[in-house]
């Protein structure tokens, strides 16, 4: 019976920020979904635009015509900096928000703030704003009005390290280093003359050298929030495809595993979009869908112990789009699969 009202009362979502590719990628998990109807897609870039979505025709809509008070449910795909605000008003509309943007992550608020002189704090109406992690932060999610959705390298770095953070066996003062290599959708739908397919195909460069890419304050806040005292050394890369990320990340640990994928293994025993595999994962793996796979190593001829952690996942799905619907499931209490291929 509860299943029946679901299917005949499906709830109406609007998508802000539509036209590019984590807002498109919802466009059409949104018309897939069996509990969820697309009210509008708002795309100022191409308003007007049509395009096909799902067999069907799609036309985006400018902001101003919409109404938020007509959403049950709102994702917002702005652009950092400008979708804080969108998401505080569908917020006060009455819909409940899922935010791709990095406006509402940990430590962002805070660096906003101090940058701008605003009084925006990590909250909404004085209720703290999840962090939507959500195999890591599930519960809190339960009853949120917004939810901030985690960035795409955060969401598998974040995933492989956890099992160790938890035990507290990663070394203390220690640096964890990450290199992660993103297909060009990463990078956004806007043009850019590096990412011309002239300067993209048959390449492979690293960027962001320096360790200031945006996504190690969130990184950085998650760690210290699951109990680590780490620096990190985060070194991104483009890959000459379209979409998906692969990581590597060397950690060294307090003690040496017999079995360390064991820790993984049951972690995440019971969760549907976290493989973790006894072969080294690939794109191929995990391409158009909402899963992080991984594969845990001791690394040998070292003097202390240290892990090779391997995770792949597709940016646009697990992270992003994908795992914008699975919180939004959560939120509502819809079986947290439905909707999303795994």
């Amino acid at each position: 019976m509860t299943v029946y009202t679901f299917l005949v009362n499906k709830i109406t979502v609007g998508i802000l920020g539509a036209s590019g590719y984590a807002g498109r990628e919802l466009c059409e998990l949104v018309e897939r979904h069996p509990l969820m109807e697309l009210g509008f897609a708002s795309g100022n870039s191409r308003a007007g635009d049509t395009i096909a979505v799902a067999g069907r025709s799609m036309k985006f809509v400018p902001a101003e015509d919409i109404s938020l008070g007509n959403a049950d449910l709102v994702f917002s795909a702005l652009p950092h900096g400008t979708s804080g605000q969108w998401v505080e008003a569908a917020a006060a509309a009455g819909a409940k928000v899922v935010d791709l943007s990095a406006d509402f992550r940990p430590g962002n608020a805070a660096r906003e703030s101090v940058a701008t002189g605003s009084e925006r704090s990590h909250s909404h109406n004085g209720a703290p704003i999840p962090y939507g992690l959500t195999e890591l932060m599930r519960s809190q999610l339960l009853g949120a009005t917004i939810v901030a959705n985690p960035g795409c390298y955060p969401t598998a770095i974040l995933i492989a390290l956890a099992p160790l953070l938890r035990r507290s066996l990663i070394t203390r003062g220690a640096t964890i280093n990450v290199s992660a290599a993103s297909g060009v959708t990463g990078a956004g739908f806007s043009p850019k003359p590096e990412l011309m397919f002239a300067e993209v195909a048959e390449n492979f460069r690293a960027y962001a050298v320096d360790n200031e890419h945006r996504h190690l304050i969130e990184m950085r806040a998650v760690v210290s929030e699951l109990g680590g005292d780490n620096d990190i050394l985060f070194t991104p890369h483009l890959l000459p495809v379209a979409r998906g990320i692969l990581t590597t990340i060397t950690v060294p640990i307090t003690e040496s595993l017999t079995r360390p994928q064991a820790l993984w293994q049951e972690m995440y025993s019971d969760e549907p979009f976290v493989e973790v595999s006894d072969t080294m994962p690939s794109l191929r793996d995990v391409v158009r869908r909402n899963v992080v796979r991984l594969s845990v190593v001791r690394a040998s001829h070292l003097r202390n112990p240290t892990l090779v952690i391997i995770a792949a996942m597709d940016n646009l799905m697990k992270g992003a789009a994908g795992q914008a619907v699975q919180n939004a499931n959560v939120l509502f209490g819809f079986p947290e699969t439905t909707g999303l291929p795994a």
